[in-house]
């Protein structure tokens, strides 16, 4: 409804995960860096965690399109609430894998022997399991025995475990410290903080088109910090009821009255 009033040629504050729109807070660089050098490295296991819209997924797709095919293999699983013949079938789907064998250990040793023909080609193999907090523990000792999948020099597998906070409490669990022991690279994403966020909204403004238009006052800012608490997939919902607001003002410029309307609209003021 405002993308043309402001002059945007898409909407800056949609909440899918657009890594075209992704801002690298030095704590979101910080990460990328980590998830890098993991996989470059060959650690096995990686895990990043953070609070519910930080930006993880969003971290992943950027990974995902830097990862040069010609290299890398990948398998991303967005639903791990899957059996472990499920979990399985789905990464060797995602391999381009045609999983046919029903049994357990057949559906193993098929995924071995792809991962064996891979590396053999020349290629790495990365599998991302997002939303990693919902995986139990059998899944999860699953996925630790799958790291025992390896050659005389390298793992088979780079394994992303991409989870909320509760992802941290599950491994701190004495049942999972085989797999605690085994994960070499960790990073816990934090919020952005009221700078960051400053230069988040301008950057996703910029983005979607916008050429200076509109402004934020100083007290807009501070009330969206406070409320969203620098998680910025509550920064994109306030943002947008905001914008929306200052558009049926006719105004250039988001006040404090536009982010407590946002506000009262998503039910958080």
């Amino acid at each position: 409804m405002y993308e043309s009033f402001f002059g945007f040629r898409e909407m800056p504050f949609n909440i899918t995960p657009d890594p075209k729109f992704l801002f690298l807070s030095p704590t979101h660089m910080n990460a990328l860096q980590y998830l890098r050098y993991g996989i470059k490295e060959r650690k096995g296991f990686i895990v990043l965690t953070g609070e519910v819209g930080c930006g993880k997924t969003t971290l992943c797709r950027k990974l995902l399109n830097e990862l040069d095919p010609a290299i890398y293999d990948t398998a991303l699983i967005l639903n791990p609430r899957l059996s472990e013949t499920q979990l399985l079938k789905a990464i060797l789907t995602e391999l381009g894998e045609d999983a046919k064998a029903r049994s357990r250990n057949d559906l193993l040793n098929q995924l071995n022997h792809a991962l064996l023909d891979r590396i053999h080609a020349g290629k790495d193999i990365v599998l991302i399991i997002d939303e990693s907090q919902n995986l139990d523990f059998d899944a999860l000792e699953h996925i630790r025995l799958l790291s025992n999948l390896e050659t005389d020099k390298q793992k088979l597998l780079q394994i992303i475990l991409i989870g909320q906070p509760e992802l941290n409490e599950k491994l701190t669990q004495k049942r999972l410290r085989q797999l605690r022991q085994r994960i070499l690279v960790h990073f816990d994403l934090s919020p952005l903080s009221e700078e960051q966020m400053i230069h988040y909204i301008q950057h996703r403004l910029s983005m979607a088109g916008g050429m200076g238009r509109p402004g934020f006052t100083s007290y807009a800012y501070r009330k969206i910090f406070k409320s969203s608490a620098g998680i910025p997939r509550m920064i994109n919902n306030i943002c947008d009821k905001s914008l929306l607001s200052a558009f049926t003002r006719s105004s250039d410029n988001v006040n404090y009255w536009d982010v407590r309307r946002a506000l009262k609209d998503i039910r958080i003021a």
